[in-house]
């Protein structure tokens, strides 16, 4: 995302904005829309290339920064030699169509070469995310104080601001065109061709504009001036106000989230409000930047004022804003009828009440900055300058913010020192500066002093008592982390007493009994299938614990191997029943990465990969769910090894479930489905035959340690076990039909629409017309009879379940009568009729 730049000196004309000015803003908000396109494709593709983990997240982003930082400075020295600065304007768009394409089919398909190069070069990797990313970067940093040199006549902070707030705009643009419209219809590669397309028509019509234009001053004419050292406190002061800005994003990203979603609309959401109040804060303050007495007190207040209302803001958060999102949800709903805009309205409610009055004051910044450290026959050094220096301030700031600041001190005590060392610069700069009376000196300490004694009023754990409010439940774990807040809830009542994780304030799993049933069944049944004799196996995402620790109940595995992300969830795993202290297990091999990273980083196969990520609709979980990934496991199972990949019903809408089932079935010749739970249903694929041999089921099953573990979620014997099959790979391409895979270029469940009210009630009836008999080698009579009749019992289950879904309290009732007389003692069913959440 673009930050906003800083600034120097005085002008006394009153600019007018010139036909020139008008279609240097149309210019730069197309700019801006291609560049913010491109930046969500890079991002989302280079969780791919180096992983999702938030280090290496932060420093493959940091290098897009960079090449804008650079390309600012490098760029706007050069527009001030030049009589035609359309022209180099012209060539950079043309060149970040070609460079940004380049790169974003070069990411696609370096994964694979990063992971050799990193185990044989080490950080020298790393130089191939950042050239790749870098390089198109640089050309987009000269753009707008190109753009400002062909349009600057008086005012370059009134020019500049306009420029940039059309910049803004654009990226605005972008940030809605990229999740809403372009990779749903386009994939990343389609949308990164649309994007080029922009820009090359913003070149076109550059050389349009130059062709009916005299050259400006030439370039003979314009000597080099030194800055003064009020330019260069200018700009020093804007750079660390950039730091500040960045690390406001890393903990309103963290604190907003609880309000919201996973979603990847979320995320476009909140960035628009971003952006929304940078734009209008420049603009508005543009118009007025010349008429303003005394730049250095404007410049200091704004940014002493930013800090004190951002953590203003987060102090006075409260039930208010859930009962306002709902209320304007509900206005949306009524509206449009569409649940994508009632939502994505939430977002936007939670965003403006977080984001938007800090950003509208630090875009206001932008041209005040400029005033100060920008000269008319400089104008591209002055611009660059800036933009490149509050670039820089803000990859400084998010790492610090992220890696430091936030693990050491917590999100609200990190905040308040943020608008602490706002106050600062705020005073430094009136009092080194301004040449204001006392009183417009006192009042930004008085500023300083309110966000102070803010710090000091605000509980350090104001967001976990706000997540406890709003999520109801008591708080019984709580860790405010780089990669995210990790939080547990105690919810529920008497016998049903249960533990929920929330991860950045969105529910990812619990432990009540369904929960363990089918997390337990996640990591056994494939085991207890196996054609072979299974000795190793990997668990991707830990989550409660509750899979990774069932392993532990399979007496022959050796090798029990978990990737997950968070340190806290693991730390948080003592919380939760039913993981057989997974935490703490001496013989899991936790590894901390993200589970695609460890298969690219490592060629080590398992007999059984199992994976429990969250929902496919999630923001960036579609890695895990895509053909790519597939085929990418299957390399790293073993002979007869399986995949086990947990399907959530409810999360993604019939027509993103097929999606994912063809992802599937393209990358395993043999896959077969089965029912874990309700909500839940399991794919278990192979580059092997799937064959299931009763006696040996019988076997493993019969194990006391296996037989405890899943007959305590109600799996009582290896006919009930059996009971689950849904289908073979016949059924489930009957399903899929023609419908186009998930892919890493067309992640389609990411972006799809809202899932529908009750989708469930569509999906599982669709799904138990595919149910065939599975083929059960030296299966007996007694053993198939007590299948059928398992089988029979819990499919009468989930006619109760789907009949509560639809209001029909006399089917539900009926049929869960039956399910009680004929397995009464079951404790998954005992569980639901005792009215567990």
């Amino acid at each position: 995302m673009k930050s906003p730049p800083a600034g120097q000196k005085a002008f006394v004309a009153v600019p007018t904005f010139s036909s020139t000015g008008v279609w240097s803003a149309l210019l730069l908000f197309g700019s801006g829309a291609a560049s913010l396109v491109y930046q969500l494709l890079w991002i989302k593709q280079l969780s791919l290339v180096v992983g999702v983990e938030v280090y290496a997240v932060t420093i493959a982003v940091s290098a897009f920064f960079a090449g804008l930082a650079v390309g600012g400075a490098w760029f706007g020295r050069r527009a001030d030699q030049l009589d035609r600065p359309l022209r180099l304007y012209a060539w950079l768009e043309g060149g970040i169509a070609l460079l940004a394409v380049g790169s974003t089919l070069l990411l696609a398909h370096s994964a694979a070469l990063f992971a050799t190069l990193q185990a044989h070069t080490g950080w020298l990797a790393w130089l191939l995310p950042f050239v790749l990313v870098g390089v198109p970067a640089v050309a987009m940093g000269g753009t707008l104080p190109v753009l400002v040199r062909a349009s600057a006549r008086e005012s370059v902070a009134g020019t500049g601001g306009r420029l940039y707030a059309a910049n803004t705009a654009g990226a605005i643009a972008g940030v809605l065109l990229a999740p809403f419209v372009l990779l749903p219809a386009l994939g990343v590669q389609g949308a990164a061709m649309a994007a080029a397309a922009i820009n090359v028509l913003a070149a076109m019509v550059a050389l349009m504009l130059d062709s009916r234009r005299s050259p400006l001053q030439p370039p003979a004419a314009v000597a080099v001036m030194a800055a003064s050292s009020s330019a260069r406190l200018a700009l020093v002061l804007y750079a660390i106000a950039g730091g500040i800005a960045l690390g406001y994003e890393v903990i309103w990203s963290q604190t907003v989230v609880q309000f919201m979603s996973t979603r990847a609309f979320a995320f476009a959401m909140m960035l628009t409000v971003y952006l929304l109040g940078l734009m209008i804060g420049s603009a508005i303050y543009s118009r007025y930047a010349d008429r303003v007495r005394d730049g250095w007190f404007a410049f200091g207040a704004l940014i002493a004022l930013a800090g004190l209302v951002a953590l203003l803001q987060v102090s006075l958060l409260g039930g208010w804003l859930p009962m306002l999102q709902s209320q304007t949800a509900s206005l949306v709903t009524s509206l449009t009828g569409s649940r994508l805009a009632a939502m994505c309205a939430r977002f936007a409610v939670a965003a403006m009440a977080v984001v938007l009055l800090p950003t509208l004051l630090l875009g206001a910044a932008f041209p005040a900055a400029l005033r100060l450290s920008a000269r008319t026959e400089q104008s591209g050094r002055g611009v660059g300058m800036a933009v490149a220096l509050n670039t820089l301030g803000g990859i400084a700031g998010t790492a610090l913010t992220g890696f430091v600041l936030v693990p050491t001190f917590g999100l609200v005590r990190s905040l308040a020192m943020l608008a602490i060392v706002a106050a600062m610069v705020g005073m430094v700069a009136v009092f080194r500066g301004s040449t204001a009376p006392g009183r417009s000196r006192w009042l930004v300490v008085t500023i300083g002093a309110c966000a102070l004694v803010t710090a000091v009023l605000t509980p350090s754990q104001k967001l976990a008592q706000l997540l406890a409010q709003v999520r109801g439940g008591d708080l019984t774990f709580y860790e405010e982390s780089r990669g995210g807040t990790v939080a547990v809830l105690a919810q529920g009542q008497g016998d049903n007493r249960f533990h929920r994780l929330y991860i950045q304030g969105v529910s990812n799993s619990g432990d009540t009994l369904p929960s363990q049933r089918y997390m337990r069944l996640q990591a056994l049944l494939p085991l207890i299938i196996h054609r072979g004799e299974p000795r190793s196996a990997l668990v991707i995402g830990f989550g409660t614990g509750i899979t990774a620790g069932a392993l532990s109940q399979y007496p022959g595995l050796t090798t029990r191997v978990c990737a997950e992300l968070l340190p806290a969830v693991v730390r948080a795993a003592s919380q939760f029943q039913g993981n057989y202290g997974a935490g703490r297990d001496p013989g899991l091999d936790v590894r901390l990465r993200d589970g695609r990273r460890e298969l690219l980083a490592s060629e080590q196969t398992y007999d059984m990969i199992t994976l429990e990520p969250p929902p496919p609709s999630a923001a960036g979980v579609v890695n895990l769910y895509s053909r790519d990934f597939y085929q990418l496991a299957a390399k790293r199972l073993a002979p007869g090894g399986v995949l086990a990949q947990w399907w959530p019903l409810p999360t993604q809408n019939d027509e993103d479930s097929r999606a994912m089932v063809r992802a599937f079935l393209d990358a395993f010749p043999h896959a077969t489905l089965w029912t874990t739970e309700l909500h839940e249903m399991l794919l278990v694929g192979s580059n092997d035959p799937i064959e299931l041999d009763a006696a040996q089921i019988e076997q493993r099953f019969n194990q006391p340690s296996v037989a405890k573990s899943l007959g305590e979620v109600g799996v009582a014997t290896p006919a009930a076990l059996l009971a689950t099959w849904v289908t073979d790979r016949q059924g489930l391409e009957r399903y899929a039909g023609n419908t186009p895979p998930v892919t890493d270029n067309r992640p389609s469940i990411e972006y799809a629409t809202w899932v529908r009210h009750n989708e469930l009630v569509r999906v599982l009836p669709e799904l138990v017309t595919l149910r065939t008999e599975p083929v059960v080698r030296g299966a007996t009579p007694e053993l198939t009879e007590a299948m059928h009749r398992q089988r029979d019992v819990l499919f009468t289950f989930y006619a109760s379940g789907l009949a509560a879904y639809q209001g029909d309290r006399d089917q539900w009732s009926e049929a869960l009568g039956l399910v009680m007389q004929a397995d009464g003692d079951n404790p998954y069913y005992r569980w639901i009729a005792g009215g567990g959440p």
